[in-house]
């Protein structure tokens, strides 16, 4: 088992963050001016010529300090030594249809996963210049000061965010039975369109809970890291171990976990609406 040293994690975290900056930069110079906007398969799966730009420039940072580790991308795929226990999973463009829109909610999101396990996490969100940063046993910051979760103790009071996967159309496993139920039984769920920002606004108690489903390693790797070093709790939705290749994911302050995960599980299919009552 691989035990990185603090100073290790604080170089990894240190070039992810110039990658991270990097990118963002890129992001910025295409804002407002893009010329051309693809579908990678699926209706609303957005790809534009700035999330290419700024996976480049993400590779090209990471492959500079790291050159025998592995590169998990969204556009790219794998890349580089693919037997690699260390694999940097990066989402250049978090929220391709904000940005593509220019509805102002996206990152840059980067996580190292050492053996499956993410240790290492960089949000950065250009718009509003805010970085967040975690790494294993070190807590997390924002803009370099500390950040924690919410207090928030109860589900009734809680403000919880979610997503839905490209597949929804496709899928009766799509979440909005979820979404509905638990907007009943809070002060609120939202939508934002970025998994990372949702986890990073988890971590710095803006919101109480996260959860979804149809994820990738990429989306959710960085935030992960931040959520537990402010203090949170993230887990599978039945509260076992986050497996973070299953695509689903439970994250919160940790106070209003188990009720949480409790509601979930026991959200009536949306087909038995008609007859249910919520």
């Amino acid at each position: 088992m691989i035990s990185p040293t603090p100073e290790q994690l604080q170089i990894y975290l240190d070039i992810a963050t110039e990658a991270a900056m990097t990118a963002g930069a890129v992001l910025q110079t295409y804002w407002g001016n893009l010329e051309e906007i693809q579908e990678k398969g699926r209706q609303g799966d957005l790809v534009t010529i700035a999330d290419k730009a700024a996976e480049e420039e993400i590779i090209k940072v990471l492959k500079r300090h790291f050159p025998h580790h592995a590169i998990l991308a969204e556009e790219s795929g794998i890349i580089g030594n693919k037997n690699s226990e260390y694999i940097w999973a990066i989402d250049p463009l978090d929220g391709t249809t904000n940005y593509a829109h220019q509805y102002p909610f996206y990152a840059v999101s980067i996580g190292l996963l050492i053996e499956d396990v993410p240790y290492v996490g960089v949000i950065f969100a250009p718009f509003d210049n805010e970085l967040f940063r975690a790494a294993k046993g070190q807590g997390a910051t924002r803009n370099r000061r500390p950040i924690q979760v919410s207090k928030t103790s109860e589900l009734s009071k809680s403000l919880l965010v979610t997503g839905f996967a490209y597949d929804r159309r496709e899928t009766p496993d799509n979440n909005y039975a979820e979404f509905c139920y638990l907007t009943h039984l809070t002060q609120g769920v939202r939508r934002s369109g970025a998994a990372s920002l949702d986890l990073a606004y988890v971590a710095c108690g803006r919101l109480d809970g996260y959860w979804e489903r149809g994820l990738s390693p990429w989306d959710i790797a960085a935030g992960v890291v931040l959520v537990e070093e402010a203090g949170g709790k993230v887990t599978a939705y039945e509260r076992t171990p986050l497996q973070i290749r299953s695509g689903r994911i439970l994250a919160t302050n940790g106070h209003i976990h188990d009720s949480l995960s409790k509601e979930l599980l026991r959200v009536p299919p949306l087909s038995s609406w008609g007859n249910t009552a919520v």
